[in-house]
This record gives structure tokens, sequence and C-alpha cells, in this order.
């Protein structure tokens, strides 16, 4: 959960019936989502749009990478970046993250992503034939990049049967 509470507000673009989504169902929304998409900017401009596994952590989602992945070096360049997730349909939510990311560092904040992802992913980061096994010790050593993305913005839209859209603002910290 969230100690930092974004301010909420529903966007003229949503039906007239609808009302603005409650941070606590986006955060349950990103909570079950399994596969996220993360958007970078390389160098000269470009992006750069990956899936990858991420959790809400720290106050901000959280996701790895090795070091000299293209991610990794984009946000070196410029730390500003979105993570997205929803569905693949016309119902349901899309979710909407705008941030800033930087690594993790501390050996505390490190367990507890840790934690927090071996919670949601389970047997894929834990189980001997997990797809990922292993990933928890190598993100607890620093062998591999732990980052977090400090919210500033963000966004659900619900779908059909109402369409809505929902602005999440995060105080400046």
């Amino acid at each position: 959960m969230s100690n930092v509470e974004p301010d909420v507000l529903s966007r003229p673009y949503s039906s007239p019936d609808a009302h603005a989504t409650p941070w606590s169902a986006t955060l349950a929304v990103i909570g079950a989502a399994e596969v996220f998409w993360l958007t970078t900017v390389r160098a000269d401009g470009r992006p750069h749009v990956t899936p990858l596994l991420a959790t809400w952590s720290l106050d901000g989602l959280c996701f790895t990478t090795g070091g000299q992945e293209r991610k990794a070096l984009n946000l070196e360049h410029n730390p500003h970046c979105a993570l997205t997730t929803g569905t693949n349909s016309l119902t349901g939510m899309d979710v909407v993250i705008e941030g800033v990311a930087s690594q993790v560092d501390s050996g505390s904040e490190r367990e507890q992503a840790v934690t927090d992802f071996e919670r949601k992913y389970g047997a894929h980061l834990t189980a001997p034939d997990g797809t990922w096994y292993g990933l928890g010790k190598a993100v607890v050593a620093g062998d591999v990049r732990l980052y977090r993305v400090a919210p500033t913005v963000g966004f659900a839209f619900g779908k059909l049967p109402t369409s809505s859209q929902t602005r999440y603002r995060w105080p400046s910290r």
C-alpha cells in the first residue's frame, strides 16, 4: 500500500455518469497486473518500450534490469519514464504511471521490494523451476539493478460499459 496518497481528479473526457476512480481501485489493478510496459527515451530522443515485471513498493513502482540493458542506459541519460498496464480489451481498466526512476541502493529497501515482488509473483520467483528463480537474491546482493519510479502523475482509464478518465497527481517530494 502507498503511504503517499495522490490528489484524484475526474477528467472531462469521461462519460457524463462516470465518477473518478479511487486510488485504492487503481492500486488493486496495479497489484493484480502481471505485465507492465516501461517507456524510456534514448539519448537521441527515440522512445524505447519494453515489457517487464513490476510491483508497487516503496511508494512507487519498482522493476529490475541489468546495467547494460537499453532501459538502464536510457534511464542514466533521462530518468523520466512511464509504466503502463491494463487489459487488451474494450472492458476493464488501463493504468499509466509517469514519474522519475532512481536506483534503489539501500539494503533494507531492496529487501522490502524483493518481499513485495515475491508476494506478487510467487513461484515465478521463488520455486526452483520458476522463470525468474534467484532474482530476489540477485536484487538483494546488488547484482541486478532495482529501480523505483517515484510517481508524479497517473491515469486510470475505465472502459466499457462506462468510459472514465481519472488523473492522479502526487505532491512534490
